[in-house]
């Protein structure tokens, strides 16, 4: 169920996802409220849900991961327990940084980063490939990125 969102909310949303250590004075200042009310509110939208958690975000290529695939899996069986198996292991794979149920020819779409394309075979075929369940994959490399982590639309 979504929250109906009042002007100053949606105000708050867009300042902290453009800069999510705003101050609560910058931001207070930013939405044209007075500090506790809105730290009141951003609190609000923490407990409800709105607001999922703050981080940083980090530059991939200065971290050595030069490769981005994206890897659509097709299960052999949707077998509950092997379907559970293969999420644990996709949760345990730290270079899997997403991973989305599909509708369509497959059943997962997968986001890899890797140091290099050898270590992204390594990761597919002794990793991904041997996940319970995997009947098999598909792979598709990034060659540029254009737009990523953009602001969420806030709506009216």
């Amino acid at each position: 169920m979504s929250k109906k969102l009042d002007k100053t909310e949606r105000r708050i949303l867009e300042v902290l996802q453009q800069d999510g250590r705003t101050s609560n004075v910058e931001l207070a200042q930013a939405v044209g409220l007075s500090e506790s009310p809105c730290l009141r509110r951003v609190r609000g939208l923490e407990e409800q849900g709105v607001i999922a958690g703050y981080s940083a975000t980090l530059n991939q290529r200065s971290l050595g991961l030069q490769v981005t695939a994206f890897v659509q899996v097709q299960l052999e069986k949707h077998d509950d327990q092997k379907t559970q198996d293969f999420l644990v292991q996709v949760a345990r794979e730290e270079h899997i940084i997403e991973c989305h149920a599909m509708s369509g020819a497959y059943d997962y779409l997968l986001k890899v980063v890797a140091q290099s394309m050898d270590h992204f075979s390594e990761i597919a075929m002794q990793g991904i490939l041997q996940f319970p369940g995997v009947k098999g994959i598909e792979s598709s490399f990034s060659l540029l990125t254009v737009k990523q982590a953009a602001p969420l639309p806030i709506g009216d």
